[in-house]
């Protein structure tokens, strides 16, 4: 794996400069060019659009993943099974496919129309809610019973025990899976360029349909992915680590 690793790193300099055969056009995106800049700042514009996207259908979705995920957890049959249809269609169902849907399919079937912007949250929230309901009720049936018992012996009811006992340290076990599912939903905002969002992927098929260069603006888009989720990824470990610490200092 190493070799692989070092024969790779080797490779990477002569395919980019262009020995490899390809030819290479780095005057699209060179920043010390007027046209370079310009495409490069017309590449970003939809960094904007990516994160708004993202983080809005992120708190959303975490938001009716909780929601399903309490009824899975009565003892009644009936929210149980309401709770696990819920989970099982909406998992079933491609974010792809569900994106045309609410965007195209919804207004005809209920005569609301929706923006791209909406449109692509309502999409990746749905789809997105099915897998954090799952993240909850692993989480909350992982904290020992002692502690639901301990919270009653006080007198707390079912609402305070949820909201001041069980749920905060669900919430530091599953964080590491929550964080997981924004870079998933990151990577999945490029699926609504489908629709016309002008995200960072609109933004770059945009590009490559004037400048006809597809190799470098892709790399671009790459790297611009890269450098997201990466920040992201540095930024959830942080939160991971502050939760923790103030966990074991109380």
């Amino acid at each position: 794996m190493s070799r692989l690793v070092r024969g790779a790193a080797l490779l990477s300099p002569l395919l980019l400069t262009g020995c490899s055969g390809t030819s290479w056009g780095w005057y699209v995106v060179n920043p010390f060019t007027d046209t370079g800049l310009s495409n490069l700042r017309f590449l970003l514009s939809g960094l904007q659009y990516t994160v708004a996207l993202s983080l809005t259908a992120i708190v959303i979705s975490v938001t009716i993943g909780l929601v399903v995920a309490l009824p899975g957890l009565s003892s009644a049959r009936i929210p149980r099974t309401i709770s696990r249809t819920y989970v099982e269609l909406v998992r079933a169902v491609p974010i792809l496919v569900l994106i045309l849907w609410v965007y195209y399919g919804l207004p005809q079937l209920t005569g609301l129309t929706l923006s791209v912007f909406w449109a692509g949250v309502v999409a990746l929230a749905l789809s997105d809610s099915a897998f954090e309901a799952e993240i909850f009720r692993a989480g909350i049936q992982s904290i020992d019973k002692g502690q639901y018992e301990a919270a009653h012996t006080i007198g707390l009811n079912y609402t305070d025990t949820m909201r001041f006992v069980i749920l905060p340290q669900a919430l530091r076990r599953i964080l590491p899976a929550l964080g997981n599912q924004l870079v998933y939903m990151l990577k999945m905002s490029s699926l609504v360029s489908v629709i016309g969002m002008p995200e960072l992927t609109r933004k770059a098929n945009e590009l490559v349909v004037t400048e006809y260069r597809p190799l470098e603006i892709y790399t671009i888009l790459v790297l611009e992915y890269l450098v997201l989720i990466l920040v992201v990824s540095a930024g959830v470990r942080w939160l991971e680590r502050r939760l923790n610490t103030d966990a074991r200092n109380k």
